[in-house]
């Protein structure tokens, strides 16, 4: 076993029936590295407890995997921070093609450098804001999966993540705590992107059992041309209300 990994997070990885290779648990430990080194010089976290950045980062990463893991998948992260999720399931799903959507530079180009770093390939960070992507043809219906990690209202992460979906496609939000409120208006919010929640996973991993819970979504339908608004609109006026 290589050194400085948490036990905790092996014992996560086994419950989630992750098997990974000591290449792939490298390239974790480097990862966690340059956050850590990074971190003094960025805000890219919040979270700098060695333990609590392989729970709350990586593992929790690595939960999306019980909600959706298939062999190939064009996975875009929308607002990609620090590459968590995407840039961490990337390094345990190679096969994946994967797109790390971020508007702040300085994250941006840390997420270029540990790409460069691990020496990864079919990933790509994407400095520019998902409002003004998702219209444009390229990005527009592309993706199999599409996950948002960011504090934001299930009404807003529909809007954002949609019109990136191909029909068929799933979102992966992750959130915690009561939110029945927030899911009786996502849920109003997915009818007007052609959207509906399939799955409600919660997530009981040691370390992470704090009311976790994955809402996946699917895209049945072509989300209409006109979403996303602007963000101003979408602040002014979210969907489902």
């Amino acid at each position: 076993m290589i050194d400085n990994v948490p036990h905790i997070f092996i014992d996560g990885l086994y419950q989630l029936g992750l098997q990974l290779d000591e290449e792939k648990l490298q390239q974790l430990v480097r990862y966690h590295h340059e956050l850590l080194v990074w971190n003094t010089r960025f805000n890219l976290t919040a979270i700098s407890d060695v333990e609590q950045v392989w729970l709350k980062h990586f593992l929790d990463s690595f939960t999306l995997l019980q909600a959706y893991d298939v062999p190939h998948v064009d996975l875009l992260d929308i607002g990609a921070g620090a590459g968590f999720p995407g840039l961490a399931l990337k390094i345990v799903r190679p096969h994946w093609h994967v797109t790390l959507l971020e508007a702040t530079g300085k994250k941006v180009t840390f997420l270029q450098h540990v790409i460069e770093v691990l020496q990864l390939q079919n990933i790509t960070a994407l400095h520019a804001r998902a409002e003004e992507v998702a219209h444009r043809q390229e990005y527009r219906a592309a993706f199999d999966l599409v996950t948002a990690r960011a504090v934001a209202s299930l009404s807003t992460l529909l809007e954002y993540c949609a019109p990136f979906c191909r029909r068929g496609a799933r979102m992966i939000f992750p959130k915690k705590g009561d939110i029945t409120e927030e899911l009786a208006q996502g849920k109003r919010a997915a009818e007007c992107i052609g959207a509906s929640l399939v799955v409600d996973v919660s997530v009981t991993l040691a370390g992470l059992a704090d009311g976790r819970r994955l809402l996946v979504w699917q895209q049945s339908q072509p989300c209409p041309a006109h979403f996303p608004r602007s963000g101003a609109l979408m602040a002014k006026k979210p969907l489902g209300t």
